[in-house]
């Protein structure tokens, strides 16, 4: 009886694989892959030339029984396009039934965009909320996004480039006001992290269109309470502070860092 591997792969640079990661990724006799084309670069660059057989999400469940059959006579690793497989990625139901029928399951731990961008979005780490994709519908997605605007845990997805800007206008009307993280391109060349407020996510990414793998961060509702000020405060402070002859943009600025608000919305009232 053979084990099933989860061997997590780079998410970008393919000096991420871990030792351990390469070492059964070339003694497994089969490889269960989401895209073969993919996994065939990362086996050339490390000069593996393991056997590899592909597993996406539509053919997932015609595949299961041949995957489960090559477990009989040997190892088997299960990979995604990138990170650890499972997470929003193909996985779930062969891991399941390997559990059902007996057959040794394994984690080879290595790169997470999902942990990558948490532990470098500047929010709180010790508890958060993992939401996959979110849904492509906005009125979907709105839903989504309302039914955990109270969640007091930081809250973290996957986005598409091409949604990005949307789904940062849903969280902002769904969620309110609230400090976020825009983790692009991990660990590739053009790897950027936004942090800010969703309003100023929103001018960014309107004037920079974004591209890439993209991992959102968003601050939860005990964080976005404690920061953000009520527009009656913030009015009293801009006042207080262009009563001391500073320039608007420089008051607004100096007002939006204390009180939660995005340095636009400061300067533009009233």
């Amino acid at each position: 009886m053979g084990t099933l591997f989860v061997v997590a792969t780079p998410i970008g640079n393919l000096e991420d694989l871990t030792l351990r990661a390469r070492r059964v990724l070339g003694k497994v006799s089969l490889i269960a892959a989401e895209d073969t084309r993919h996994t065939a670069r990362l086996l050339r660059h490390y000069g593996l030339a393991t056997p590899a057989l592909s597993y996406f999400e539509h053919n997932k469940l015609a595949r299961l029984e041949a995957i489960l059959a090559a477990l009989d006579g040997g190892d088997v690793a299960l990979v995604s396009d990138a990170g650890l497989p499972g997470l929003s990625d193909p996985g779930y139901e062969l891991i399941r039934e390997a559990i059902a029928r007996g057959y040794p399951v394994v984690p080879i731990p290595g790169p997470s965009a999902l942990l990558a961008a948490l532990v470098v979005s500047g929010l709180p780490t010790d508890s958060f909320v993992y939401l996959g994709f979110l849904p492509r519908k906005a009125a979907e997605r709105r839903n989504t996004l309302a039914g955990i605007a109270g969640e007091k845990r930081t809250l973290v997805a996957f986005e598409a480039p091409h949604r990005l800007l949307a789904s940062l206008a849903d969280a902002r009307q769904e969620l309110g006001e609230r400090r976020c993280a825009v983790a692009r391109e991990l660990t590739k060349v053009f790897e950027e992290v936004f942090r800010g407020w969703l309003s100023e996510a929103i001018a960014h990414y309107t004037r920079t269109p974004p591209r890439g793998e993209i991992t959102l961060v968003i601050a939860g509702a005990a964080e976005a309470t404690e920061a953000r000020w009520d527009e009656a405060r913030v009015r009293v402070e801009l006042a207080r502070a262009l009563r001391s002859g500073v320039e608007r943009a420089t008051a607004a600025k100096a007002v939006a860092e204390k009180s939660g608000w995005g340095r636009r919305e400061v300067y533009g009232l009233d």
